[in-house]
């Protein structure tokens, strides 16, 4: 685009009632659809059939390419990419969408969090530090942070499927392809290679073991206090 179909576009979009704190710094293509009452915060990329709706904060530094986000979403300094964001949702901030995602009404995904062609539920959570590839998720399920789905063993992508209302605690990995069904929960520093039944709790990890005054008897053999 040059600059004045830049303008007209920016100058199209504040007649039609969308916000911009700060005009001159939004980047908006012409084949894009923004509704009234959402603001444009400065640093705001939107390009190509990307079709945002009513009501939504955008920015500051987010870059949307062929997306289409519902109304009443927030989207803070992160990138989407021709995904599927449904109302309500809160992303951000340093979150990447990438490709071939729906995000599920009333879902929460939030700092360094990547989602790659995967279907999440109304009211999923995913606050930080989780990686959700090829994967299908229902609704309601809180994703602790460090939560990785292994997808991909050096020659093939396969598929996670999480059922609603599932916990999934922090550190845990889901080698595909695995099933979890409802109600699950996966206990923090659980590796799941197997499916968990409806209600059930996976836990896999080794057991703590205390070993009495052996801290203080190495810094001995160290030197030091």
């Amino acid at each position: 685009m040059n600059d004045n179909s830049l303008q007209a576009k920016r100058e199209q979009l504040l007649a039609d009632g969308v916000l911009m704190m700060d005009p001159s710094a939004v980047y908006v293509e012409e084949t894009v659809t923004v509704g009234a009452g959402t603001l444009l915060l400065p640093g705001t990329i939107l390009r190509g059939e990307t079709v945002i709706g009513a009501n939504c904060t955008i920015g500051p530094q987010v870059m949307l390419t062929g997306c289409t986000v519902e109304d009443g979403c927030t989207i803070n300094a992160s990138q989407c990419e021709e995904s599927v964001i449904c109302r309500d949702c809160q992303i951000g901030p340093y979150t990447h969408i990438r490709p071939h995602c729906v995000v599920g009404a009333g879902s929460k995904i939030g700092a360094f969090v990547q989602l790659k062609n995967c279907n999440l539920g109304a009211g999923t959570k995913m606050a930080h530090l989780t990686y959700v590839g090829d994967s299908d998720v229902g609704e309601d399920c809180n994703f602790g942070c460090g939560t990785v789905t292994c997808n991909y063993d050096g020659f093939h992508k396969y598929r996670t499927t999480i059922g609603s209302h599932v916990f999934v605690g922090c550190n845990t990995n889901f080698v595909a392809p695995v099933t979890v069904e409802d109600g699950a929960f996966i206990a923090a520093g659980t590796t799941v290679t197997g499916t968990v039944p409806g209600d059930a709790m996976a836990i896999g990890r080794v057991r703590q073991e205390i070993k009495e005054g052996w801290a203080g008897e190495n810094r001995k053999r160290k030197g030091k206090k």
